[in-house]
């Protein structure tokens, strides 16, 4: 049998089982389990990630980081960070603003326009696919006028003409 997990009383079992029922359906609902489980009924660290359905890993970075930061660390995002973009949400929403104009006046925003736009303003060369995410994350979507419609039989078209009554 393995060492017990110890962990540190920074809240009561109570206050952890009500943490417990405020995350409930979350990302940190599983965490506060963990801490909950290694709280309530100490047991090895295979057991504590059998029962809550994480790596034993995570019961050990859990517990550690509970240990060491308290409450704040479990209830921390564990979201990611834009780390390699040339521009900032607010700047990517502020440069496609003026695309948006130009669409009111009429015009059609084209990808191609776009990119050429945006290594004007970088100073370098972007690949295609970086304007494509861009506009995808600033909620656009690709809309094209089709030129025929699609249940449409030329046949019928053809035959149409030649017996309408001309005015």
């Amino acid at each position: 049998m393995g060492r017990l997990v110890s962990i540190r009383p920074h809240l009561s079992e109570y206050e952890v089982s009500e943490r417990l029922k405020e995350t409930l359906g979350s990302r940190a609902h599983r965490r506060w389990l963990v801490i909950w489980n290694a709280l309530v009924d100490p047991r090895p660290v295979k057991e504590i990630a059998k029962h809550t359905g994480v790596s034993v890993s995570s019961v050990h970075n859990l517990v550690w980081l509970y240990n060491k930061l308290g409450p704040g660390a479990i209830e921390a995002p564990k979201e990611s960070k834009r780390r390699r973009c040339y521009l900032s949400r607010e700047q990517e929403a502020q440069f496609l603003g003026s695309f948006i104009e130009r669409s009111r006046t009429g015009q059609i925003a084209v990808a191609s326009q776009i990119k050429e736009a945006l290594e004007e303003r970088l100073g370098h060369d972007v690949h295609h696919s970086t304007i494509y995410r861009m506009l995808g994350r600033n909620g656009w979507r690709k809309v094209v006028p089709r030129p025929v419609h699609v249940q449409s039989k030329q046949q019928v078209q053809e035959d149409f003409k030649k017996t309408s009554r001309k005015s």
